[in-house]
């Protein structure tokens, strides 16, 4: 008994860090911190209604995950949104998803095709107007599912690491009409899978999400003017008091 009721609280506090961690990592991949921004804990930790201390470690796993830096004069520091680097993790994806679709290919089953070519088909359906974010998740669930079909848990967990760094970049990416291109590729990598074209995949992937840096370039261009114009055209939305509760605030 005396166990029992010892955990439960580190329980509570757990989901309330995983809760936490959550939230404000989904501030950095939609870069609510603005590029080279320093992070104000105070106010930040006020807003959330935490302490600084349980923010204090979600923001140092976010350094430690690529999304913010750390000087020992202005403390946490937003990713800067550089054109280099964002290559070079489209480089990484290309690569890791050139071994994620080869593994599938070997050990996907023909019942997860199937399944995977009729999610390709109903995302077809999907009207052209819907919103950038809904279009991107149907993207994003597509190669989560190949990374699934390795067999290799390694393979899914960096690829929603890579995915995480790109998305507000392949989100811009998405409103500038790449759809039409997105559907029928992904409906030739299933066709090859189907066919276990193991020799056709890798460049078929490389095609499909590979970019050069200079169109790179033009959507971080676009990116800063959305990143700008969205504080001018309404004030960012408040967290809710009170739904997040890792810790007393100090």
């Amino acid at each position: 008994m005396h166990t029992s009721n010892a955990i439960r609280p580190a329980a509570r506090t757990q989901a309330a860090q995983a809760e936490l961690y959550g939230a404000v990592k989904a501030m950095a991949v939609r870069f609510e911190f603005k590029p080279g921004e320093r992070i104000n804990e105070v106010e930040l930790a006020r807003r959330l209604n935490v302490s600084r201390t349980p923010l204090r470690e979600v923001l140092n796993q976010l350094m430690v995950e690529g999304f913010l830096t750390r000087s020992v004069n202005r403390g946490f520091i937003a990713r800067l949104l550089d054109a280099k680097q964002i290559h070079s993790l489209y480089e990484y994806r290309a690569v890791l998803e050139a071994g994620i679709v080869r593994a599938a290919c070997e050990r996907a089953t023909d019942e997860e095709l199937a399944s995977l070519r009729a999610f390709v088909e109903r995302s077809r359906d999907e009207p052209e107007d819907s919103e950038a974010t809904r279009l991107l998740d149907l993207d994003e669930a597509f190669h989560l599912t190949l990374a699934r079909y390795s067999r290799n848990e390694e393979f899914v967990r960096a690829l929603e690491s890579v995915n995480a760094r790109i998305h507000f970049v392949r989100w811009i990416d998405m409103q500038q009409g790449r759809r039409g291109h997105t559907q029928g590729e992904h409906l030739r990598i299933v066709e090859a899978l189907e066919r276990r074209d193991i020799d056709a995949l890798p460049g078929l992937i490389n095609a499909h999400i590979g970019r050069r840096l200079d169109q790179i370039t033009d959507v971080i261009r676009t990116g800063f003017s959305t990143i700008y114009m969205r504080d001018q055209a309404e004030p960012a939305a408040a967290v809710p008091a009170n739904t997040i509760s890792a810790g007393e605030k100090q």
